[in-house]
């Protein structure tokens, strides 16, 4: 098992769709080990393939330590292959949201409550989950992610524009960051 650099917010790996994942491989659950220790390691809740520059429907995430004591579900560690959110409701809620790709830009994102989602589990079994709160907003967040959205998508062009001088210094290398990425400008360079 791996710590893999994870790219920043500026590769164009990030603005592509994800491609399906077929089959069970001990690649395919080498990659799921080596997201789940990538995502330990940079202290996040949630990893997407291509976010480590893999362009595979898949993410790992683990949003216990964000549900406050006693609300919402534990689930522990979990890892979604070909993730479909089926369902969107309940209210619109605010919530400050992160990114490992984005280290140290957070911004307030309205999304849905409740989700349901149908995917297939680390031994390709398939299951749905209703969820809502932390998780709801952390598969949500990371389903964007396959499909070439990041959260600063949501955000309106002048907040965007007031996190500028942030985005530049990642994409800069310029950035203190504690876990190892590969900013695409400075890779450049």
């Amino acid at each position: 098992m791996s710590v893999l650099p994870i790219v920043t917010y500026d590769d164009e790996v990030l603005r592509k769709e994800a491609e399906p994942v077929n089959k069970n491989s001990e690649e395919i659950q080498t990659l799921i080990d080596d997201m789940f220790d990538t995502m330990y390691n940079s202290d996040g809740v949630g990893l997407a393939a291509p976010q480590i520059g893999e362009l595979r429907r898949i993410f790992v995430a683990d949003a216990d330590a964000m549900s406050e004591e006693g609300e919402g579900p534990q689930m522990g560690p979990i890892a979604m292959i070909n993730p479909e959110i089926t369902f969107q409701g309940g209210d619109e809620v605010a919530m400050d949201e992160g990114c490992l790709s984005i280290p140290g830009v957070n911004a307030s994102v309205k999304r849905p409550e409740k989700i349901v989602v149908s995917y297939l589990d680390r031994d390709f079994n398939e299951q749905e989950l209703e969820i809502d709160g932390w998780w709801a907003r952390v598969i949500q967040h990371e389903t964007d992610h396959l499909d070439g959205i990041l959260f600063l998508d949501h955000l309106s062009m002048f907040k965007r524009k007031l996190l500028g001088s942030k985005l530049n210094e990642i994409a800069e290398g310029r950035a203190d960051i504690a876990y190892p990425v590969v900013p695409k400008k400075a890779e450049q360079k």
